[in-house]
Formats: C-alpha cells, structure tokens, sequence
C-alpha cells in the first residue's frame, strides 16, 4: 500500500513539473522600428505587500505567459492593508521576484508608488535603489529622496477620481521645474485621460499606459480590444539600462485597448513597421489589386484622407488583407492619403500616412 502511495505520489509530482515546463508564452506582436527593439513593459503592478492579491513571482509568472519583456512591481509606499499578515519592507517583493525574473528573462525593474490624496495624488518612482528612505512623511522630501537615486518618476492615472481633481496642480508643477517629474500616464488599465494626454504633449513628459494590476492575471486569450494596458518602448537593447535611456528619451507609446497612442516621431515609424503593402498582383489603367500585410495586434483602421483611393480600409490584427485601390498610376506611386484612425498623436487626432503600392 505504501509503495502505490509512493507511486502516486511521484506521478502526481513528475505531472506537476510536466505543467509547469510546458507553460507557454503568448508573444505580443508589435514589431521593431528602425535602430530600436520595441518592448512591452508593465511599469506599475502590485503584490500582497501592498493592496495586490498575489505573490511578487506571480507577477513574473504572469509576465512571462503574456509576452512582456519588462515590469516594475511598486507597491504602495504608504498603504499596507496587510501589514498584519506581511511585515513592511518595501524593498522584500522585488527580492521575492528577482530570481524568478532571471529565470523567466524578464527584465525586473525596482519600483514604488507614492500614495497621497488627491489632489496632489500618486506617483511611480522606478529603478530605484532602496525603496525605504521614500517612506517618509513630508511629501517634496519623497521625491528629493527619489532624485537622490537617481529615479525616473512618473504621475499615476490622473483622472482616477474625476476631472477636476485630476487636473495638473501646483505640485506637479514643483516637481517639474525641479526636474523630479518626468513621465504621465496617459492610460491606465480600462482608462484614458485626454488630459493627461495633452499635458505630455505640452510639458514634454514621457507617456505611460500600465495596468496597475491588483488581482491575479486573466487567463483568457487577449483580443484587440481586451488586454492589458501596457508601455512600448523602443529601446536601443533589450536591458534595464535600454529602458531607462529610452523613456528619458521619451520614446514610447502606449497600447491601450485597439489604439496606440504617442508622439509623431514614434508612431510613424512603428506604423510603417506594422503595415506592409505588397507589390500588386493584378493591375490595369485606373485600379489595382494589392495584398496589405498587417504585423501587429491592432486591427488598424485606415481612411481616406485625399481624393483617391477607399473610404476606408481595415486591416484585422495579424493579417494579410486584399485591398482594391481605385487610383490613377501616378498617384498610387506617390502614395494614398490615409489617417490611421486608432493611432493617435493627440487627444481625437490620427496620424497621417501614406500607403504607397510598389511596382509590379
């Protein structure tokens, strides 16, 4: 009897290490742009060590299954709700989940969030050293301590309560002249603040889309449409240190449900990346028959800018479209007029593209 039990017992143990090798990775498809990887970064997530509902390596774990390349787990600084089950160390979940990281290649960035009412609200402060000095009580002292180490700050849904309470204040104005402030998110999780989308535009402030993520992760399969919130952000290597240097340089945009939403600088080239018009298989004087290639996970939505070419043209995620053009040779050379309606540059404002058809 004691020998089946064994037997079962290692059948049941060898069956679990079975699941976990071949737990599979979904990988997201954005491509990468010219001299740069685009990565796929959650940069504000959260664990029991704060209000989260998990332990920090399921978040790896979590990261891994979905395809992410990097994530900042920032517990609340200043919320412990179960601080009578967990003792307060705001540097322990980054501990926790640095080997699994390893394991997992993923890019594990140290990270808190500064939790004060709103306004003047909450802050991420990432690649930090020690997470303890922050905790302090005086609220400009948090961020002096933050600079100290050298720590790229970022302003949390601003709009979380309303409008009006989110609206840009004169603490965020300290902070920016004092250079302690240097990004915004413009998305978080299911939401979108215009807002915070026109102050990056015209404060010059990196933009940011997380998911500040409290509960374990969803295990359904993501559609274009649901998905986590996330950050791209188009690096020179896949490391930290890529990261850090291009979200100083405030390259990134944001994928947020079916748009990406960024500057021009960083959306053209990515849309160019993700949209690959092929050379006609079928043509005479005044149309063309053209397969248009979309490589990424928005099902883009193209309209007509000019006077020429569709009304409109949708290009599912992942797929290869046939496209009618009705369009003189001339002007199928130059290139169609089109907005990319779900790549935004601005608050209601796509980017303008053109679809050029090669030659046959």
């Amino acid at each position: 009897m004691k020998r089946r039990v064994a037997l079962a017992a290692m059948v049941w143990l060898l069956c679990g290490a079975v699941a976990v090798l071949a737990q599979q990775r979904r990988e997201i498809r954005f491509p990468d742009v010219p001299g740069y990887q685009t990565l796929k970064c959650d940069l504000h997530e959260h664990t029991v060590f704060s209000d989260g509902l998990v332990w920090p390596t399921v978040r790896v774990d979590e990261a891994w299954r979905e395809g992410l390349d990097a994530i900042a787990i920032t517990d609340h600084i200043e919320y412990q709700p179960h601080k009578d089950d967990l003792p307060t160390n705001h540097n322990r979940p980054y501990e926790l989940a640095a080997g699994k990281a390893r394991e997992r290649g993923i890019i594990l960035i140290k990270g808190a969030e500064v939790t004060r009412a709103t306004p003047p609200g909450h802050f991420n402060a990432i690649f930090l050293e020690d997470i303890n000095p922050l905790d302090t009580k005086e609220f400009y002292d948090v961020f002096d301590e933050a600079v100290k180490q050298n720590a790229f700050v970022f302003w949390n849904h601003p709009g979380w309560q309303g409008e009006e309470k989110g609206r840009w204040g004169e603490e965020q104005t300290r902070l920016l002249e004092k250079k302690q402030l240097h990004g915004i998110e413009v998305c978080n999780d299911r939401e979108y603040y215009a807002d915070a989308h026109r102050e990056a535009l015209a404060r010059n402030l990196t933009m940011l889309g997380n998911a500040d993520i409290h509960e374990p992760a969803p295990t359904e399969p993501p559609t274009p449409e649901e998905h986590r919130t996330l950050t791209l952000v188009f690096a020179s290597e896949r490391s930290s240190q890529g990261i850090r240097e291009a979200l100083d340089a405030r390259r990134t945009a944001v994928w947020y449900q079916n748009e990406v939403i960024g500057r021009e600088e960083q959306l053209a080239p990515l849309f160019e990346a993700c949209v690959e018009v092929l050379p006609p298989h079928h043509q005479d004087k005044d149309r063309v028959w053209v397969k248009v290639r979309n490589h990424c996970e928005l099902d883009i939505t193209l309209e007509r800018a000019g006077e020429h070419g569709p009304g409109t043209i949708k290009l599912p995620a992942e797929a290869t479209t046939l496209v009618r053009i009705d369009a003189p040779a001339d002007v199928r050379a130059a290139g169609l007029s089109c907005r990319a309606t779900n790549f935004l540059i601005g608050p209601e404002k796509p980017l303008l593209v053109k679809l050029v058809i090669p030659a046959q």
